[in-house]
């Protein structure tokens, strides 16, 4: 890769990291004066939090929308969606290993108030108001995410069961979603300033302490990954196609692997990708839907990253992240984050907007996790198209008659 290619594909992340090491430098020096800098954070906050609604409904109902094999999709969906669940869970529980082992947080001390505790109600009751609401107007709130989620699938199949009629529809999803797309490009844009401006505050307020977690979810994700990628994947190849599966795929992810890495987008690496599943030899019908489909909810490098951060904060906020219940939950949540990321570059914010909201975290939880997600982006969207590529190489092993 020449300076030229390498500038085009890093420039974004390197000036972001830039703008965050200056405010934090710039905090360090002028400390508790650097509050005057949070409302430049804030904004930048609520353009996220304000665009979170209309950017998963339009994303996830479009991508079930814009299906161009709808036929075998019903066939199709229910080994994908397992193969995805399955090694979402792997991924996820190997990093719940690896933070009780290594913990990302050790050390910190932020005293980051906690907030006003939610009603409580039997279980029963916590599923329902989880999945629905009892109002449209209750969709519209980034409080009932996972109500969004079901809404949004829901319509996405809806729009395909209404056929010709559901046309013009499905056509509005899918602009919609490039629409919001653009949108989370032109708000990332102020992403510099905003996460500068918040870390100023942030190490103005609290010291330097909060930089060493930085450094040890490094030292923690970057070796876990690659041992993901080498090794899981490996295993994954040959269930999906013995020893000549893992050869094919070795032989031929290695072009897309580094697409995804160098531009940090699963929709960037689309194309490579679908050329890679042709060459290792997946049916057209079943790459065609487990592709594009894996580009936007299938995310095992954002599973891993998603554990991390939940651990970070649960340390922040001087939580107990222990127990079996806190830890499933922790993995579902997790896979959820998985869900609702979006191909585009930087769409982890979105899965990183999901946990706060989940566990009731403070607003300024999110700066704290999203450069977390910056400095782990590169690997872990390696991980989840590569992912995709191998799940649809398991997916077409247990296909009824599938193309061997």
């Amino acid at each position: 890769m020449d300076a030229k290619t390498f500038l085009k594909r890093w420039r974004f992340t390197l000036i972001l990291m830039s703008a965050v090491a200056a405010g934090a430098l710039l905090g360090y020096l002028i400390g508790a004066k650097a509050g005057a800098l949070k409302p430049f954070g804030d904004v930048f906050l609520n353009l996220l939090f304000t665009s979170v609604v209309p950017l998963i409904f339009f994303s996830l109902s479009s991508a079930i929308a814009a299906s161009n094999n709808i036929r075998r999709l019903g066939r199709i969906a229910g080994i994908m969606l397992v193969v995805f669940f399955l090694t979402g869970v792997v991924s996820s529980t190997l990093m719940v290993f690896a933070v009780k082992i290594f913990d990302p947080a050790k050390g910190l001390t932020l005293q980051l108030a906690e907030p006003a505790a939610t009603e409580s109600g039997g279980l029963a009751t916590k599923i329902v108001n989880t999945v629905t609401v009892s109002d449209f107007a209750g969709l519209l709130t980034r409080r009932n995410m996972l109500a969004l989620i079901v809404f949004s699938v829901l319509t996405g199949f809806a729009s395909q069961a209404a056929g010709e009629k559901g046309r013009k529809f499905r056509e509005f999803l899918v602009s919609g979603s490039e629409v919001m797309a653009q949108l989370i490009k032109m708000i990332m844009f102020y992403a510099p300033i905003g996460l500068g401006a918040y870390f100023a505050y942030l190490v103005g307020t609290f010291g330097e302490q909060i930089l060493g977690s930085y450094a040890r979810a490094v030292a923690l994700y970057y070796p876990l990954a690659i041992l993901y990628f080498l090794f899981g994947f490996t295993i994954y190849a040959f269930i999906g196609g013995g020893s000549k599966g893992v050869k094919d795929f070795w032989t031929f992810i290695p072009p897309a692997a580094l697409t995804a890495f160098g531009t940090g987008s699963s929709l960037a690496a689309l194309p490579a990708n679908l050329e890679a599943a042709r060459q290792i030899g997946v049916p057209e019908d079943v790459r065609e839907i487990v592709l594009p489909l894996g580009a936007t909810i299938h995310m095992d490098g954002s599973c891993l990253a998603a554990i991390m951060k939940i651990a970070v904060l649960f340390a922040l906020y001087h939580r107990d992240f222990s127990g079996f219940q806190t830890l499933a939950g922790a993995v579902g949540v997790s896979i959820l984050c998985g869900v609702v990321i979006s191909g585009i570059p930087s769409g982890g914010v979105m899965g990183e907007m999901l946990i706060v909201t989940l566990y009731g975290f403070g607003p300024e939880a999110l700066p704290i996790i999203s450069m977390i997600g910056t400095v782990v982006d590169s690997p872990a969207t390696m991980i989840n198209s590569s992912g995709d590529t191998v799940a649809a190489m398991i997916v077409n092993r247990f296909l009824p008659n599938s193309k061997k």
